[in-house]
Order: structure tokens, then sequence, then C-alpha cells
């Protein structure tokens, strides 16, 4: 037995799915999700789409691995095994920064590869939305928009009523999770 999903509607503008997505906002609804062609200017904030926090962490990240590998070398040449070559000053902080660089390039961009794999829920093999019936079509020229079944107020009837007679969609489907 399939689960559903969503329900899906269709629209022909980019303007009229700006449109549909201020009134399903409007209605109360809040688990809402778009599925453009193309990229839609304001379609971000449209939806209520949150500022994302991976940018913060990566940005920890990246102090952490240039923390690490200065005082990593610092420990090393200074506290560790001072060796002193040529009557140079034992911290000798330029002779740190290549390694101080590659450090905080590493550690920044594996938190930024591995933090989008899991705040965007990756690897995902299938999603449910491709059981949507028109779903390759729709990418080519129509503009989806769904109403999942997380949302508090989901109830498919009356959500294919509102996308048909309120905001005039082509197609209306509901959208089965197997």
């Amino acid at each position: 037995m399939s689960k559903l999903f969503a329900v899906a509607a269709e629209f022909d503008s980019p303007e009229a799915l700006l449109e549909a997505i201020g009134k399903t906002r409007k209605a109360g609804y809040t688990k809402i999700e778009t599925y453009t062609p193309f990229p839609i200017h304001g379609l971000r904030e449209a939806i209520g789409f949150k500022k994302p926090i991976l940018p913060w962490i990566v940005f920890g990240a990246g102090l952490t691995g240039m923390c690490g590998g200065f005082f990593l070398e610092y420990w090393v040449q200074v506290l560790n095994m001072p060796y002193n070559i040529g009557g140079k000053p034992l911290n000798s902080w330029p002779a740190f920064i290549p390694i101080t660089f590659e450090t905080t390039v590493l550690l920044a961009s594996l938190t930024c590869v591995f933090g989008m794999l899991a705040f965007n829920g990756l690897p995902r093999h299938h999603h449910p939305i491709f059981n949507y019936p028109r779903f390759a079509e729709v990418m080519n020229d129509k503009f989806l928009l769904t109403i999942e079944a997380k949302d508090p107020k989901f109830d498919p009837t009356a959500i294919r009523e509102f996308f048909a007679a309120d905001l005039g969609s082509s197609e209306v489907h509901e959208v089965e999770d197997e």
C-alpha cells in the first residue's frame, strides 16, 4: 500500500507560480515545495526558505583548520622539537603560512561537501516527486507547486479544490510515496 506524499499542481508561467505560492502561504499551508525548469528570482523568499546554516559551519571549520594547522606547526617547531636552523627564530610564522592555508581549505571544503550531502538528505536514489505522472514533461516548460502530506492542514480533497478553483492550475495530481 502506497502512502500519499503530496498534492501537486502545474502552472504555465513563473508569475502564475509566484502568485499561487503567495495565495497558498496566505491560506496557511507551510510545507510547500516548487519544481521549476529554471531558477526564478524571488522564489526563495516566496516559499519562505530559511537562510542556510551551512556557510557558518564551513566558516567555523575553516577557522578550526587555520588554527589547527598553525598550532600544529608551532607545537612541532617551537615546543616539541626546537631545532635552530641558520640562527633563524624558532617561531618563524611566515614559514607556517602554506600549511595553515592548506589545512584551512582542506577542512572547509570537506565540511562543505559533507554538510551539503547531509543537509540535502543525499544520496537519495529516488524522490517521491518522481512518481508524479508528468514530471519529465513538467521540467521542460511547466512549473510545479506541491503541498506535502507533512503539512498540518493537509487534506487532499480540499487542496485539490484549492489548486483547481482558487489558483487556476492547469493540472492537479496526487503524488504517491512508494
